[in-house]
Order: structure tokens, then C-alpha cells, then sequence
């Protein structure tokens, strides 16, 4: 009997196959991320529709399988899977279509200028997302030589906490999205592996008054005064605190390499930053004049604290806080969440990491996130999940881009890594 070639053999053959299709197709593939950049899909409001319309019509060129999944008709979810020729594990791609608001109309045109493609969701992610949905499309045609099965979700809802996106999924159709790993495209920059990200408490303070007259203030509390010391008192006790991080996390944080990694990666301060609790006060909103007592102001704040931080007895410190000064508390539930981590050493954290070589000459350490990905759902459940995508220094801003060449490689990479994985038989 002839013997059949050995896993590692199949899978470098498939993957240089998938890297000259992919250069073959460089063309179109930027010409169709541009084309998906242009579509407007703002979260606020969080209409996906257009979206989601581009989102099939890709898949259905290629000619695979696909569903919609929907909480609500204007957030809908496009979720696919097929299943390769014999016995394995369950890969799942995850990427998300909304991105933030821009503030004017350049950032909707996705022009090239120079070596870059300018445009809001460049890098927050919509490169990431078609890196995923290119991945589950040119891999169908290998899955006589592939392990497992391959499942596609291109969500709606990330940027307001997932409620009508990965949590509906995972709330009314976990079958659906439960695998062996995830793999998903959100902004790190090519030398990074992120493997951890911080948990959130989203939260207003608020305060009321009869008002009255500035000159008066023996006659009224100060709504601004109440809350802002509030604020203030809330900095003094989390901003900045060193977390009680697992010995093992600690250990990764503190190492040379990533500690190198993640100030290149996201700005001097940012391996320190990782290891603690912060706090940012974003808005706040009260009063019409200065010598008038307010009657209202209203502050909303984010604390961000990494693994081995007790958020609910931070929870119920701020109660108790807020109770002090006589301050109204409430938590925005669908953004709070805890923090999660994977193993940055597990088997699709290596695969990465050894593509990443392979594409870039780059080593990527692992890093922790500063913010937040949908990545986390898989991760509490369990499921190891790695996140890799375009640099993140220009997401959320007026020069949001992707460089070509960098889109390519997330491209690539995400294709190389699917089918690696997928090449391994279960067991």
C-alpha cells in the first residue's frame, strides 16, 4: 500500500498553495477591502445591514456555506461552517463589522495614500474580519486534506458590548459557536500575541439638587461637587493600582520580551499599565451656569483591572463609595465584564507565533490587551482563543489605517494558521 503523506508534508504544500493565491490575488483582495471600508457601518447606531449584505456576497462568490443569525433585524450575524473530510478539531474565526463614528468624510472614502489605506475600521477591524472570511473561503477547496471543521462568525454589536452580536450567539445558539480555539483578527500589530485582556466596569455617577442661586450654597448640595469628589476619591483609591496578578500571568508580563513588546506595540507605559487597575472618567455632564447651583450632573467612567483583580468587591466598594457622597451609582451591564487570559504557550498560540516568523521575520511575544475583543466569550468558556491583527496605534482615530502590505500579511496569516491546524488530525 502506498503511504500516505505525513501531516506536516500536506500542511506546507496547502500552505504554499494559499500563499501564492493569495499574492496572486493581492489586487483584488485589497480592492475588495477597500470596497468593504467604504460601507458605513457606525455602531452607534449599530445598522449592519449594507454590511452584512458585502459579507454574503463574498462568501456566496466562493461558494460556501452560510447562515444568518439575528437578535435583531438591523445587527445581524452571518455565521458559517463546513466540515473536512475526516475527524478533528473545531477552529472558529471571529470578526466583527461595526466600527466607531468618524468624525468627517475622508475616512469613508479608503483611499491609498502612498503605502496605506486611510480609513475608519482599517484597523479596528474590518482588515481582520476579511482576513477571517478570505480564510474560511480559500480553505474549502483543501478540506479533502484537512481535519475538524472550519465555523465563520462575522458579528454585529462588538463596539457596544456584543449584546445583539457574540453574546446573542452564545446565548441562543452556543452549539453553534463552541470549538476546540478561536482565532480572531482585532488590532496588535504584527509582533504581538495578545493572550489576555482586562476586564471592565462601565459605570455613571449621578447627582441632583434643588439648584439655586451660586451665592446661596448653604440653601442647596452641589450635584457638581458630589459627584466630583466622588471622581476623585474613586482615582485615588483603584487608579494606577498594582493588581495581585497570578504568579504565572506576572511572570509573562514582566519577562524583557514583552515587556518590549507591548511599549512598541502600544506606547511607552503600556507593560506597566497592563499589570494595573485604571480608571478614565469620560464625560461629564451638568449645569448651565456658572453662578447657579446645578440641578443635575451625571459622569461616566470605565475602570479597566487585569487577571486576579476581585471586580465584584471593587463593585462593592464603589457602592459603598458612592453611598458616602451621597451619589447615585449604576453599572452598564453589557459593558462590564470580568477579565479573561488563554495560554500563551498552547497550540495555536505557537502556530501563530511561528507563522508570524515565517511571514514577517517578527517574534511576538505574548502582550496584554488594553482593550476589549469578543475574543472574551471563548476564553471564559474555556476555549483557548488568540487575537493577531494590524497595528492598533491609529484605530478609533482621524489617521486610522492599514498599511497594504500589512493587510496582505494578516491576510495571510490567518489563512496559514487555519489550515496548520486544521492539517492536525483529533488526538
Amino acid at each position: 500500500m502506498p503511504t500516505q503523506p505525513a501531516a506536516d508534508t500536506v500542511s506546507d504544500t496547502m500552505k504554499a498553495e494559499i500563499t501564492r493565491e493569495i499574492d496572486a490575488r493581492r489586487d483584488e483582495f485589497i480592492a475588495l477591502l477597500r470596497a468593504f471600508l467604504r460601507i458605513r457601518s457606525v455602531n452607534p447606531p449599530g445598522d449592519m445591514r449594507e454590511a452584512a449584505d458585502f459579507v454574503r456576497g463574498i462568501l456566496d462568490r466562493f461558494g460556501v456555506p452560510h447562515r444568518t443569525l439575528a437578535a435583531r433585524e438591523d445587527m445581524p450575524n452571518i455565521v458559517g461552517r463546513w466540515d473536512a473530510a475526516s475527524a478533528g478539531r473545531h477552529l472558529i474565526l471571529n470578526g466583527h463589522m461595526d466600527v466607531f463614528p468618524a468624525s468627517g468624510e475622508t475616512l469613508w472614502a479608503a483611499e491609498i495614500d502612498g503605502d496605506r489605506i486611510v480609513a475608519r475600521g482599517a484597523s479596528d477591524m474590518k482588515t481582520g474580519t476579511l482576513a477571517s472570511i478570505l480564510a474560511y473561503g480559500l480553505l474549502h477547496p483543501y478540506r479533502d486534506r484537512l481535519h475538524g471543521a472550519l465555523t465563520l462568525t462575522v458579528v454585529s454589536d462588538e463596539q457596544s458590548g456584543g449584546r445583539y452580536g457574540t453574546k446573542y450567539l452564545f446565548d441562543a445558539h452556543e452549539d453553534v459557536v463552541t470549538g476546540d480555539c478561536c482565532l480572531n483578527g482585532e488590532p496588535t500589530g504584527l509582533d504581538t500575541l495578545r493572550f489576555m485582556e482586562k476586564g471592565t466596569l462601565r459605570f455613571s455617577l449621578a447627582a441632583t439638587s434643588i439648584g439655586g442661586h451660586g451665592g446661596y450654597p448653604h440653601r442647596a448640595p452641589n450635584p457638581i461637587q458630589q459627584v466630583t469628589g466622588a471622581i476623585h476619591e474613586i482615582y485615588r483609591r483603584f487608579h494606577r493600582k498594582l493588581a495581585d496578578l497570578p504568579p504565572e500571568i506576572d511572570t509573562i508580563l514582566t519577562s524583557p520580551e514583552s515587556i518590549a513588546a507591548a511599549d512598541r506595540s502600544l506606547g511607552n507605559g503600556a507593560a506597566d499599565n497592563a499589570r494595573r487597575i485604571t480608571v478614565n472618567a469620560g464625560i461629564i455632564q451638568g449645569g448651565q451656569k456658572a453662578t447657579q447651583i446645578p440641578t443635575e450632573c451625571t459622569a461616566h467612567l470605565d475602570m479597566r483591572f487585569p487577571v486576579g483583580v476581585d471586580r465584584d468587591a471593587i463593585r462593592c466598594e464603589l457602592e459603598a463609595l458612592a453611598a458616602e457622597f451621597q451619589v447615585t451609582l449604576s453599572v452598564n451591564e453589557d459593558h462590564s465584564y470580568p477579565a479573561s487570559s488563554t495560554d500563551p504557550y498552547g497550540e495555536m498560540a505557537t502556530i501563530l507565533r511561528n507563522s508570524l516568523k515565517a511571514l514577517t521575520g517578527n517574534d511576538a511575544p505574548p502582550v496584554c490587551s488594553l482593550g476589549g475583543t469578543d475574543g472574551r466569550y471563548w476564553r471564559w468558556r474555556g476555549i483557548p482563543t488568540v487575537i493577531c491583527g494590524p497595528s492598533n496605534l491609529s484605530m478609533g482615530s482621524d489617521s486610522e489605517h492599514v498599511t497594504l502590505d500589512e493587510a496582505i500579511a494578516v491576510m495571510k496569516l490567518h489563512a496559514l494558521c487555519a489550515a496548520e491546524y486544521l492539517s492536525r488530525p483529533a488526538g
